[in-house]
């Protein structure tokens, strides 16, 4: 089991920045994948980037160059830095595990990003 928290949210002006992270309660050194979703309403969750253990990053077309993915072995946390942000930013921000070698995730409870004049 492993629990994860995230931090950061807020709400901020088209054009701005904000930094969420993703803490685990336990070492995500060996987990496989570890990334971060989201959901606006009456929406579907979508992939917003995701960072394999070896490196590899996947991201949204609609977040490339906006967004950065990182991931801090060390201190077992997940990064997710937003800049630029726009009106359709905005949703629920949800952290993903994916432990090597299963099929399942943990996710954690969301935070809200919301981008508004």
């Amino acid at each position: 089991q492993v629990q994860l928290v995230e931090s950061g949210g807020g709400s901020v002006q088209p054009g701005g920045s904000l930094r969420l992270s993703c803490a685990a309660s336990r070492s995500i050194f060996s987990f496989y994948r570890m990334g971060w979703y989201r959901q606006a309403p009456g929406k579907q969750r979508e992939l917003v980037a995701t960072i394999t253990k070896g490196g590899t990053i996947n991201q949204a077309d609609s977040v490339k160059g906006r967004f950065t993915i990182s991931r801090d072995n060390a201190n077992d946390t997940v990064f997710l830095q937003m800049n630029n942000l726009k009106p359709e930013d905005t949703a629920v921000y949800y952290c993903n595990a994916r432990p090597s070698g299963v099929n399942y995730d943990y996710w954690g409870q969301g935070t809200q990003v919301t981008v508004s004049s």
